[in-house]
């Protein structure tokens, strides 16, 4: 393992008990040529390993990206509410359903903006997810996502008819697909092995508190109209975006992958607990020994098209294997996650209070995330909450005067466990593929989640004259899309990998269980 012509990325196994960590100096310097070559997963670790302030508030300000993301999700809960469902509200704007007199239409018109917002989530998923490993990186896809979905929302206010909003949900779906993979994948790569589970849980929280933003700011809005909901959103949103290009840092290990030592080093300097000369020395020793590899970095820095990293995950058999079994896992909860909070008005309960509650649920759903994380093994919580959920969300359409009741309980249980499975979802994902096609994976990821929203909708509208057609369906598919996460490999407690032979020599993936 020490000569030579073992490349530089994967020449060392993390879960090898006989490796003794040696010091900084003694295991960096090129001149140690019988040491083990640095490889960029131990580089960054020792960096910053040790937890700091400046990597949880960097942490923080990309999470907070969620907040808006969530807003822009779930807003057409009330933007676009029947008027059955605002009983309350005598103001014939409250809804672009009363405004443009849309009740007497069938539900494929009235559910058609919330439909091509997910399938724009999924053009935008498919168009735009490798740019963040390939060329624009973390920080400025989260930038001109973020920026971009606040411009379409904004727009959004000025609609004229359903067919031009329509269409600008769609450009707003197309513009938020990369934003919650960029702010995870980025928050995960600015922390050590050991932070990685709780940082990740933080954006979480965001999202649930902007979630939680929207039944409120809808009740205050109460007597005015929709349109204030997108104005209220979308302009904080576009300052947000500001904060991120000038005060955010990008990801130091896609900076070194991408063979930009310098743009890490400053980075590393912001964020690391150790000295500036330890981080040149870090960056300076792993570099040094790469250019003795010749083969080292040519799945990285070699690789610079659009699609690049996307090519690199689908040819090897194991990853577009693993990538498969992600994704159909994805679809039932993404089903569940999203259409739920859309299914509400179908259920006998005042709609901003049921809004109000499933939001308050994601709150220990993240909580419990967070402590127990490093706790769960990744697949059996993944199948535990989405069968639970399932089971619940089948059970909240029973019938009958004591069901009818507890209907709103049931939805809540449901929920909570998908929130929960969804948490366990994103982390686990950004755990099984190395940092040269993260992003990437991570995005296909969200990509059978928003699949399944898309369909939600559609659902939704049938579920008013069934409701086993909503939340019985839902049940059955979350239930069936969790057991592909039994085929996964087990990744708690697992150094990230940095390219695809690394994450191949771990032999992991022959962890996949029958």
């Amino acid at each position: 393992m020490a000569d030579e012509s073992t490349p530089l990325l994967y020449q060392r196994n993390d879960s090898d008990s006989s490796f003794t960590e040696p010091s900084l100096s003694q295991s960096l310097l090129p001149e140690n040529k019988h040491q083990h070559l640095p490889s960029l997963n131990s580089t960054v670790e020792k960096c910053i390993g040790q937890f700091t302030w400046s990597q949880f508030l960097q942490a923080v300000l990309v999470s907070f990206a969620w907040v808006f993301d969530a807003q822009q999700t779930f807003i057409s809960v009330f933007t676009d509410a029947q008027p059955s469902q605002n009983c309350t509200i005598t103001n014939q704007k409250a809804s672009i359903i009363s405004e443009w007199n849309l009740d007497q239409e069938n539900s494929f018109i009235t559910g058609l903006p919330t439909s091509l917002f997910f399938l724009g989530c999924l053009a935008g998923g498919i168009l735009l997810a490798t740019l963040a490993d390939s060329s624009f990186g973390r920080k400025n896809m989260l930038f001109f996502s973020c920026l971009f979905m606040s411009l379409s929302s904004l727009l959004a206010a000025f609609s004229i008819n359903i067919w031009m909003y329509s269409v600008i949900k769609f450009l707003c779906g197309f513009a938020r697909a990369t934003i919650g993979t960029s702010a995870l994948v980025l928050t995960s790569e600015l922390v050590g092995n050991r932070w990685r589970g709780q940082i990740s849980v933080v954006g979480f929280f965001c999202f649930t508190i902007g979630f939680l933003s929207l039944p409120a700011i809808a009740y205050a809005n109460i007597n005015s109209s929709w349109r204030n909901l997108y104005l209220y959103t979308s302009i904080p949103s576009i300052l947000y975006c500001f904060i991120v290009k000038f005060f955010v840092r990008e990801s130091p290990r896609w900076l070194l992958v991408k063979g930009r030592k310098e743009e890490a080093a400053e980075t590393l300097k912001c964020i690391a607990s150790i000295t500036q000369s330890n981080v040149n020395l870090a960056i300076n020793g792993m570099m040094t020994s790469s250019s003795r590899n010749n083969s080292d970095l040519s799945l990285t820095t070699a690789n610079t098209d659009l699609y690049s990293a996307m090519k690199i995950l689908l040819q090897k058999k194991w990853s577009s294997r693993r990538l498969s079994m992600v994704m159909a896992s994805g679809f039932g909860i993404g089903m569940v996650y999203y259409g739920m909070p859309l299914g509400l008005g179908n259920l006998s309960f005042n709609l901003y209070l049921s809004v109000a509650f499933n939001a308050l649920s994601e709150l220990p759903s993240s909580l419990i995330t967070f402590v127990l994380i490093d706790k769960f093994n990744r697949r059996t919580a993944l199948l535990a909450f989405a069968v639970v959920s399932g089971i619940f969300s089948v059970l909240s359409t029973m019938e009958g005067e004591v069901w009818s009741q507890i209907q709103i309980i049931m939805e809540l249980i449901s929920f909570f466990c998908a929130c929960t499975a969804f948490n366990v979802y994103m982390i686990f994902t950004t755990e099984l593929f190395p940092t040269c096609v993260r992003n990437s994976a991570l995005a296909m990821a969200r990509q059978a989640l928003v699949l399944g929203g898309s369909i939600s909708p559609l659902l939704v509208g049938e579920g008013r004259k069934n409701k086993f057609v909503c939340y019985g369906v839902f049940g059955l598919v979350i239930c069936c899309s969790g057991v592909f996460g039994v085929f996964l490999p087990e990744t708690r407690g697992r150094p990230l990998s940095d390219t695809m032979e690394e994450e191949e020599d771990k032999g992991s993936d022959a962890a996949i269980l029958p």
